[in-house]
């Protein structure tokens, strides 16, 4: 599978580096981890424990900041005071060449869906959509709304875009650090109020066009109440070959994040991790260099105003240290006067960290005939003692209204013909 891969700014450490004091290294700065570490055990009955969460990423060097928070454990503490890692400032200094902070590390092992709690993979299998998060070549993370597939003990989590809106499926190739949150039980009959975060590997399979359209047709069927409702009508199917075209996106997780009741409040159970992270107790990913936030004019329309309203809950993400992204649903409202999306709450376990980050809202009824969603993306700022999100691009995905038959096709049509012109424009660069 070939890849694109954006520059890096930092080498792979091969082995845990040591903190180093501030003036040390010219040139150079430090950040700490901000990922949980989790104990591993080889026994599938046993591979989970309570996340220690780690402070919050600082952007220049200082003590672990134990004596001025109480958010954070005694055991994390003890974590943090090695977690100090220092990487070029400058772009383009990797001696391994572009892409290299986006191999995995051979002595990375991922865990096995199989040896996860049955709960788990209900949630996996039966969930009608999740929150996938991708990272594009401005470091956006950006939230889609997806149909997961799964069968269970499989090693990926599967999921899927059309040929002709390939941005989901082109950026997970250029950087496959994804996330999967499962936070919206709607029609899979779920109703503990468990929520999933998965980070993991994506690997983009559309080698074989005609396989995936088969196959997205055989288990769309199965997976869906109403299967069928998801492909156009057959009059219409010959105008959507950019929709009925897939391409796959396999993720490998890495680790899974569980609030078994929903409770963000709570820390969450960690099912699997890197073993060199447990060796360490941190996490051995090589950082991200962090892009500064977007700034720019302020996006604001009545697409907006349905957060807090409609919406009462929206799925947030930004990128951790690591370079994979997190995500988390939580409460929004809206601060109209600041023109800011407000943050009613901030998860346990998952530090936030100022920069660029996306809220999306969604919706669908239990049996999928109808939905539609609703996309931010802009800078996560402090705002008080809470957070909040400035946006400066609002985004209406692909989607099929409440408005009956026609209503539901009248917006995709519209964008039929800027599709299509896509999906050429993809299968001309796979004959190439």
């Amino acid at each position: 599978m070939s890849r694109s891969h954006r520059p890096t700014r930092h080498p792979a450490p091969t082995e845990p580096r040591r903190p180093r004091p501030p003036g040390s290294r010219p040139g150079r700065r430090s950040i700490a981890t901000g990922t949980a570490s989790c104990r591993w055990s080889s026994r599938p009955s046993s591979t989970s424990s309570r996340c220690c969460p780690t402070p919050a990423p600082r952007r220049s060097w200082q003590p672990p900041a134990t004596a001025r928070s109480t958010r954070f454990s005694p055991a994390s503490s003890a974590r943090a005071r090695g977690a100090a890692w220092s990487y070029p400032a400058s772009p383009g200094t990797d001696p391994r060449g572009p892409g290299a902070c986006h191999r995995r590390r051979a002595d990375y092992v991922s865990p096995v869906t199989a040896t996860l709690p049955q709960e788990v993979r209900d949630v996996f299998e039966r969930f009608v959509t999740c929150e996938y998060t991708t990272i594009d070549a401005r470091q956006q993370p950006i939230v889609w709304p997806v149909t997961p597939y799964y069968s269970s003990g499989a090693p990926t989590l599967d999921t899927t875009t059309g040929l002709g809106y390939p941005k989901k499926a082109n950026d997970a190739r250029r950087n496959p650090h994804v996330a999967l949150l499962f936070s919206d039980p709607t029609g899979s009959g779920i109703q503990s109020g468990i929520q999933v975060l998965v980070q993991g590997m994506a690997e983009v399979d559309d080698r074989d066009l005609k396989a995936n359209r088969e196959r997205y047709q055989r288990e769309s069927a199965v997976k869906l109440p109403r299967g069928r409702a998801v492909m156009p009508p057959r009059v219409l199917r010959g105008m959507f070959g950019w929709y009925v075209n897939r391409v796959y996106i396999k993720v490998r997780p890495e680790r899974v994040f569980v609030w078994p009741d929903g409770d963000l409040a709570k820390q969450p159970e960690c099912h699997g991790t890197h073993i060199e992270e447990v060796r360490s107790g941190r996490s051995e990913e090589p950082l991200e260099a962090r892009e500064p936030p977007t700034g720019g004019a302020l996006a604001w329309d009545a697409g907006i105003e349905q957060l807090g309203r409609r919406y009462p809950t929206a799925v947030l993400a930004w990128v951790a240290p690591d370079g994979f992204p997190l995500a988390a649903r939580l409460p929004v409202s809206l601060d109209a006067d600041a023109r800011r999306i407000s943050l009613g709450a901030e998860p346990a376990g998952l530090p936030l960290a100022e920069g660029r980050a996306c809220v999306t809202a969604h919706g669908h009824d239990p049996d999928f005939s109808w939905r539609e969603n609703l996309q931010v993306r802009g800078d996560l700022v402090r705002a008080g003692t809470g957070w909040a999100l400035v946006p400066h691009k609002l985004v209406g995905g692909l989607e099929l209204p409440n408005e009956g038959i026609l209503g539901r096709y009248r917006g995709t049509l519209g964008k039929a013909i800027r599709f299509q012109r896509t999906a050429r424009r993809e299968l001309r660069k796979r004959k190439a």
